[in-house]
């Protein structure tokens, strides 16, 4: 399984109105992949839809990547886009594929950029902790890129801002979290956002 996240960053006063055409684009009879989640953003850089999309492979992946940039109006909304990036996943390891579902509506997207060689010991440290986390918050996935600098982006949710600062307390003083890995694994861009479902999002 693969994972394509899409950033859709609107010119001023554009991104309730692409909304639309992004969720046509998506649920398209050409595309391949399968919409997990859409978001607009809330705290953090602005003028932004994320789209994250599953794959049963490479091949499909590439094909809905082709799409999008050999179209001179991808994602239906070319001419009130910026800026457009595709960034390809893979999820770590054994975790289950993304579930639809009303779990939010806070949804943040966390993003660490990895020093060279780290992401086998990040991998090792998170399968020991996740357990003990997520029985505090559900996490939509974690996945680590395939492209670009070594990084990777893990998202949870959470019912408000309140329970989110609640639960991230609570794993501090528990212990359950951040991971042993993290003093020595991580370089210093880091970067969390808050982002909102869209009406079409299968997670809520």
């Amino acid at each position: 399984m693969l994972y394509e996240l899409a950033t859709l960053t609107t010119v001023v006063g554009k991104i309730l109105s692409v909304v639309p055409a992004v969720g046509a684009w998506v649920a398209d009879g050409a595309a391949r992949g399968r919409l997990t989640g859409a978001w607009i953003s809330e705290f953090g850089p602005q003028n932004r839809i994320l789209a994250l999309r599953e794959f049963d492979g490479l091949e499909d992946l590439t094909a809905e990547r082709r799409r999008a940039l050999e179209s001179a109006n991808p994602f239906g909304c070319g001419e009130s886009l910026a800026g457009l990036s595709m960034e390809s996943y893979a999820p770590f390891p054994d975790r289950p594929p993304v579930s639809a579902g009303a779990f939010g509506p806070v949804y943040e997207f966390r993003s660490y950029v990895l020093k060279v060689g780290g992401l086998p010991e990040t991998l090792a440290a998170w399968s020991k902790m996740l357990p003990l986390r997520t029985k505090l918050s559900p996490l939509v996935i974690a996945m680590y890129a395939l492209d670009g600098a070594p990084r990777f982006t893990h998202i949870w949710v959470y019912p408000s801002w309140e329970e989110r600062m609640a639960i991230r307390a609570r794993a501090l003083r528990e212990h359950v979290w951040p991971p042993s890995s993290a003093p020595h694994t991580l370089t210093p861009a880091m970067s969390s956002e808050v982002y909102l479902p869209v009406g079409f999002s299968p997670l809520q």
